[in-house]
């Protein structure tokens, strides 16, 4: 390796705009291209590091033929590729169907070990449960004012909170 450049994908530089600017870095004499994260971010995301599927390559970014379309035109010039991929760093939003599903079986989930979560807190009652702080007011209040709803879809259920969504277990369904 001579030189490594890193570059910070995102929806408004993408795998399209960095084979633009292969001369320009060739000239600088870079030998290797560093790219942030490219797998499936959240939408949005202007860091790559809340990836909602390891398995996909962002869409945003150009997708899978967007990224053998840049690395075919780095081999072309030269240049090497190095990727950055932190198993670790996830989004635990709606769209993250791993998240969704520690969330419907918790430590019994196939997917329990993606996440850092600390199944046995201080607080008896909190073990084997998750403590998600993402409510704008007081549980109450926001009970009370309707703002959480249930929801089903796809044979799930639901709390759902604005546009996010969050399994519940399936032990809870005979009481819904």
């Amino acid at each position: 390796m001579i030189a490594s450049y890193r570059l910070q994908l995102h929806p408004e530089f993408t795998f399209s705009d960095v084979a633009s600017i292969l001369p320009y870095l060739v000239d600088l004499g870079v030998s290797h291209l560093y790219l942030s994260p490219i797998t499936q971010a959240r939408p949005g995301s202007t860091h790559g590091y809340d990836v909602i599927d390891h398995n996909a390559v962002n869409e945003e970014l150009g997708g899978r033929a967007g990224f053998e379309t840049l690395r075919e035109a780095a081999v072309a010039a030269g240049l090497e590729i190095i990727l950055d991929f932190v198993p670790n760093h996830s989004g635990v939003g709606t769209r993250n169907a791993a998240w969704q599903d520690v969330l419907a079986y918790g430590p019994a989930s196939a997917h329990a070990g993606l996440f850092d979560i600390d199944w046995n807190p201080i607080k008896p009652e909190l073990h084997g449960k998750i403590l998600l702080p993402f409510l704008g007011s007081p549980y109450g209040d926001v009970l009370d004012g309707g703002e959480i709803t249930l929801t089903y879809n796809d044979g799930r259920f639901y709390a759902s909170y604005y546009d996010d969504h969050y399994a519940l277990s399936p032990a809870s369904y005979d009481a819904i």
